[in-house]
């Protein structure tokens, strides 16, 4: 079921925070943000676990502003929430799916699993 403007516009939040420069530079709020089983089935193609997302983002080059459109979340269960949306950085025409569940773990809502599946095309879903 998709979830009412106010608590769409909190995931909203909560997954937008990790493409900010400052949060992906910070090991300790990136892994507030993760869960300890934390996956993600990367647009290239790689799979990350929480650790090596983590150490990535602390050296990565600043990712640019990126663009969120379609974005939908859903209640699976009373604790754990699918978001999905479209990305594409402002300095390229490459769009990107994205796909998200976040679980609440001891009243705190973290990021489970991730996947970006590269797109040639906004309207793709």
């Amino acid at each position: 079921m998709k979830l009412d403007q106010k608590h769409t516009a909190y995931f909203f939040g909560l997954e937008t925070s990790l493409h900010k420069s400052e949060i992906r530079r910070s090991p300790e709020a990136v892994a507030a943000l993760l869960a300890d089983g934390f996956i993600e089935f990367g647009s290239s193609g790689k799979i990350w676990d929480k650790s090596s997302i983590v150490e990535n983002m602390r050296k990565e080059e600043p990712p640019g502003q990126i663009i969120v459109e379609d974005f939908v979340a859903r209640e699976l269960t009373l604790d754990v929430v699918l978001v999905t949306y479209i990305s594409r950085r402002s300095t390229a025409n490459q769009f990107t799916l994205r796909s998200s569940i976040w679980k609440n773990i001891a009243t705190k809502w973290q990021m489970v699993f991730h996947q970006g599946t590269p797109s040639f095309q906004a309207d793709a879903q």
